[in-house]
């Protein structure tokens, strides 16, 4: 299983240490949540603060940008060395453009999906994507529950991604737990975004390692 825990449950008073524990731990990326207070109801960070941990974040950057027009920002995400930009179905029109213009910047293509929106808003660019994030909380705060249903969701994006022939990896996103994560491993997932389960362990590295081997 690949782990990637989420910044917006680090301490924003001095990032340093968990970003050093980041680039020791088995992790595989680090999440970066940004959000704009219009497409989600609070506001996280924003390129200021994420060229820095860029900076000292050796692990690969997975961008998930929770923000209305999230094409205009393509070539900032492309400047911090980002992976993976993720962006969200429900806030881009044009999702088949978009997906194309963060493919020519050089990264992967992630589109992400609220609980509540159905799998067959992605039939027709499936095959386009290098990553679907479906969000097992409503966006916009950590350290929610998990909502249970997205396992179900998980299984039948399973099924859509194998049977187009797509080069999609399942990522999931909120209330991921050694307990939520072990459902979410058997349903399909590959890649496993956890917060709070990580930044408030009394032993964050080994959080991530209960992950990683599910």
């Amino acid at each position: 299983m690949e782990v990637s825990p989420s910044l917006l449950s680090a301490n924003f008073a001095n990032l340093t240490p968990d970003l050093e524990m980041i680039n020791r731990s088995e992790c595989d990326l680090l999440h970066l949540d940004v959000m704009d207070g219009v497409f989600v109801p609070n506001i996280s960070f924003g390129f200021p603060v994420m060229k820095d941990v860029a900076r000292i974040c050796k692990k690969p950057l997975d961008v998930h940008l929770m923000i209305v027009e999230p094409q205009n920002w393509i070539s900032q995400v492309r400047d911090l060395g980002a992976e993976y930009m993720v962006f969200h179905q429900e806030a881009c029109v044009h999702l088949h453009r978009t997906v194309q213009a963060i493919h020519a910047a050089g990264m992967k293509a992630g589109i992400s999906l609220c609980p509540a929106t159905p799998l067959c808003t992605l039939e027709d660019i499936i095959g386009d994507l290098d990553q679907v994030l479906l969000m097992s909380v409503n966006p916009g705060f950590g350290g929610q529950p998990f909502i249970e249903n997205v396992v179900g969701k998980v299984s039948r994006l399973r099924k859509m991604i194998d049977e187009s022939g797509s080069k999609a990896k399942i990522n999931v996103d909120g209330g991921v737990n050694a307990k939520t994560g072990a459902l979410l491993a058997e349903a399909g997932a590959d890649i496993l975004v956890a917060g709070s389960y990580v930044f408030g362990a009394a032993d964050p590295e080994a959080a991530i390692h209960s992950l990683k081997i599910l």
